[in-house]
């Protein structure tokens, strides 16, 4: 039964039986979820889980084939000028003699092919969003000579053009190391508090974002679980959306997520990417399209 659920006011994201299909297969079936505003949600599961599926029906660009999606009160729509988002990555050409200002100012602006003309207004906003990620620094560097966890910052930036209140961050910790990191989630979170904004953060690793996290949303087996890290990191819940049995192991503040000996997250290291990131650019050129 396709069932609605009332909107409440302290939501930023609802899902109301929602199922989503991708390339004919069901991604996820039936879910129904409440995402608080204001928080920061770290988006875990395994590989073809549906984690960046998720994040493009957030974007308008997967319609639900059941149910309904509210985004900030209003429903799901592609080019909601609301939602900052950053598309999966994989570094960068080392020969790419764009300047950080630039590729933030570009990527801004949903341009592929020259620099955009930019109004005082525009430009003041990549100037304050640059401030905002302490990449002030970076605006006349090249983006082939910087590190992954400068890019990272770079779009951040991009995402924070035009002020948005929901941030979808899809797993930009990849290749980078645990000290960049660290400086990724920290910056991800302080920019959560005092912006007041909800951040969507998904990773393939649950230990790097711990200590962020307000609430946990896992997707396994076209299920979803939402809540403390208490209540949906414990076997019976991953047992049921890894489709086996799932052990969690707790160690000197770490997380550990075992299927017999073998850690399930540490595998997700060679990254199937939900079986759709080829469609990751897509919808950064669609968020792009608004700003």
């Amino acid at each position: 039964m396709n069932r609605a659920i009332s909107h409440r006011k302290d939501d930023a994201v609802e899902f109301a039986n929602v199922s989503l299909r991708l390339g004919g297969r069901t991604v996820l079936s039936g879910i129904s979820l409440h995402i608080p505003a204001n928080a920061f949600i770290g988006v875990l599961g395994p590989n073809g889980a549906g984690k960046t599926t998720l994040m493009r029906a957030i974007l308008g660009l997967v319609p639900p084939s059941n149910g309904s999606i509210s985004v900030l009160g209003r429903p799901a729509t592609r080019g909601n000028p609301a939602i900052g988002y950053i598309p999966q990555m994989h570094g960068a050409s080392p020969g790419l003699r764009l300047r950080g200002w630039d590729f933030v100012a570009i990527g801004a602006k949903g341009h592929c092919l020259g620099l955009p003309r930019l109004g005082k207004a525009e430009r003041a906003d990549i100037d304050r969003a640059l401030d905002l990620v302490g990449a002030r620094a970076l605006a006349r560097q090249h983006i082939g000579e910087m590190s992954g966890g400068e890019r990272q910052r770079l779009l951040l930036a991009q995402a924070l053009i035009g002020r948005p209140q929901l941030l979808l961050l899809d797993e930009p910790l990849i290749s980078l190391d645990p000290h960049r990191q660290q400086e990724v989630v920290a910056l991800a979170k302080t920019l959560q508090v005092e912006l007041g904004v909800t951040v969507l953060f998904s990773a393939h690793e649950l230990n790097p974002l711990l200590e962020a996290m307000d609430q946990v949303l896992y997707l396994g087996s076209g299920q979803a679980a939402l809540g403390s890290v208490d209540d949906v990191i414990t076997g019976p819940v991953l047992s049921r959306l890894y489709g086996s049995a799932i052990d969690v192991v707790r160690l000197k503040g770490r997380i550990f997520v075992m299927s017999g000996s073998y850690d399930v997250e540490q595998g997700a290291h060679q990254h199937d990417h939900d079986h759709d990131h080829a469609h990751s650019h897509e919808a950064h050129r669609s968020h792009a399209d608004h700003v």
